[in-house]
């Protein structure tokens, strides 16, 4: 179907893929515990654009460039973890009042947006991803055609599992705002996600 050999693998497998969690789910769960629906969707937004930019780059050939170029792609693992436990710190540090929620301090969608692209586009491992999971499920004929089939499916999927996230997300957290040192505790725990995932990355690096 769509050119894609073996498309139930191939959608399972993006299933799957999409159930790791990753710093990418992490800022969408963090935007939409803070500010609701909308800011979460925004993170949403935010990470397929990402994903999407990576995509067009492994296609584009900007993967075969970091594999001949070693230490500009760690350089950039390095800015990738470094941005991702500054994120965490940020967390850590934000006080946090017992508020009811709605009082949480609003902001727009579009600075939960910049987030998530940042924390996607931070992690230059996906490219490498993306060229290594693509040929798994191309014949030696496809055309453009089929790359850009299998790009809407990769974005379909993301976009509708990731808004569950949100939508879930939401109700979750409506739920525990009624227990005190609830919110805190989420983000608080979120930091540490975050700082755990940036030293990570940086322990890859050596």
């Amino acid at each position: 179907m769509f050119g894609i050999q073996n498309y139930a693998s191939f959608v399972a497998a993006i299933v799957i893929f999409q159930l790791i969690p990753g710093p990418g789910t992490l800022a969408i769960l963090n935007a939409t515990a803070r500010n609701g629906i909308g800011a979460g969707m925004g993170a949403v937004v935010g990470t397929l654009v990402g994903d999407f930019i990576f995509m067009v780059a492994a296609a584009a050939g900007l993967a075969a460039f970091l594999t001949a170029n070693p230490f500009f792609f760690q350089g950039l693992q390095w800015f990738g973890a470094g941005y991702l436990c500054w994120m965490g710190l940020q967390l850590l540090r934000a006080p946090i009042q017992p508020i009811e929620l709605g009082e949480e301090q609003r902001k727009a969608g579009w600075v939960y947006f910049r987030q998530a692209c940042m924390v996607s586009l931070t992690n230059p491992k996906v490219i490498l991803f993306f060229v290594a999971f693509f040929p798994l499920f191309m014949r030696p004929d496809s055309s453009n055609t089929t790359l850009i089939a299998m790009m809407a499916h990769v974005t379909v999927i993301s976009l509708v599992y990731q808004a569950g996230i949100v939508l879930i997300g939401n109700v979750v957290v409506r739920r525990l705002s009624a227990i005190p040192s609830a919110r805190k505790l989420a983000t608080r725990l979120a930091g540490l996600a975050l700082v755990g995932f940036g030293i990570k990355l940086a322990t890859n690096n050596r």
